[in-house]
């Protein structure tokens, strides 16, 4: 199989994720500005599960731009990434409607640091996959800002037994720290190219 299969299947997946997220969000049944008030939750639940899927996106597309072979292991490993992002839509939904509550916000934080973790996997077994001093293995390094993800991420998990919003704060502090595109990858190629 080609990497451009697996990017395009990866593409799909997450679009449909994106899709079903939107179609979660209640339209009122009245014209009434009121009537959005208690949908505040579920929007701000949206967007932020929005940036976190454009983040993957975003860095999946970076990762593999590095890529020159996929086999049966890193197949598997960019599946176990897209069950934890699939499982985003839900949580999204459960948070959005329980408004930031105890358990929704520890799941979702649940969720997220899984997400994290399968891409540390996915790119752990890219690295293997590929020669010692590849491009690929350069660039990601240590990856110390994907590490102190995790970190928050296991720290807002534990701290929403004591406030979800400020748990949640933490959420919203790692897609910050990620929203400029981790481009290590592209200067890479960049210097590579005569």
């Amino acid at each position: 199989m080609t990497k451009n299969r697996l990017e395009a299947f990866s593409d799909g997946v997450m679009a449909i994720i994106l899709t079903i997220m939107i179609l979660e969000l209640k339209i009122p049944h009245t014209e009434d500005i009121s009537a959005l008030r208690p949908l505040i939750p579920a929007f701000i639940s949206y967007i932020i599960s929005f940036i976190y899927i454009g983040i993957y996106w975003n860095n999946h597309h970076h990762l593999f731009q590095a890529v020159q072979h996929v086999n049966g292991s890193i197949l598997w490993a960019n599946l176990h990434l897209l069950f934890w992002l699939s499982i985003l839509p839900f949580m999204t939904g459960w948070l959005g409607q329980n408004h930031f509550g105890l358990y929704p916000t520890i799941f979702y934080g649940i969720v997220l640091f899984m997400c994290a973790v399968a891409y540390y996997i996915l790119t752990q077994v890219l690295i293997k996959s590929h020669p010692e001093q590849s491009v690929l293995a350069t660039a990601i390094g240590r990856d110390l800002k994907g590490r102190i993800s995790l970190l928050i991420y296991f720290l807002a998990i534990g701290l929403a037994f004591v406030n979800s919003f400020l748990a949640f704060g933490l959420y919203v502090s790692v897609a910050i720290m990620w929203l400029i595109p981790d481009n290590r990858i592209e200067k890479k190629l960049k210097n590579k190219k005569p």
